[in-house]
């Protein structure tokens, strides 16, 4: 498979994996770019995002982390969750401010993969994670076998 054909693969992964993702949805996630081993999504912090101290709760951060995580994880099509992940928190974000997560894949073997999320505000870097997958199989996109 070229690489043109493996990012219009990795886009009809991440389109069939969106249409049920209420979480990211509901959070106001946006899925800006996504391609083989590698996706970048958005977030808005909004007011009801923020813990006691005013910025976003980690919580939030984690969770735009994991998405960027799935969609990257997913995209070769071969169905995959999450088996282990951290996060560490560098710098707080606050209420209208717009997060990006990047998501890229480290390694992969046999049925484990290792990926790495940078979350930013601009140029800040606001938190690294680390998410380790497991294929679980089956393909995501409908009529199309995995590899």
């Amino acid at each position: 498979m070229n690489d043109g054909e493996a990012s219009a693969k990795a886009r009809r992964v991440a389109d069939a994996l969106w249409v049920d993702d209420r979480a990211s949805q509901g959070l106001g996630m946006e899925l800006l770019e996504v391609g083989p081993g590698f996706a970048v999504m958005s977030m808005m912090v909004t007011e009801t995002m923020t813990n006691g101290h005013g910025t976003a709760h980690g919580g939030f951060v984690f969770a735009l982390a994991d998405s960027a995580f799935a969609f990257a994880c997913n995209s070769h099509d071969q169905a995959a969750v999450a088996a282990q992940c951290s996060i560490t928190y560098l710098r707080p974000s606050k209420p209208r401010e717009r997060l990006i997560a990047t998501a890229r894949e480290v390694a992969v073997s046999g049925r484990t993969g290792v990926y790495d999320v940078r979350v930013s505000c601009g140029d800040k870097v606001v938190a690294e994670f680390r998410g380790h997958s497991r294929v679980i199989g089956g393909s995501l996109i409908k009529g199309e076998s995995a590899t």
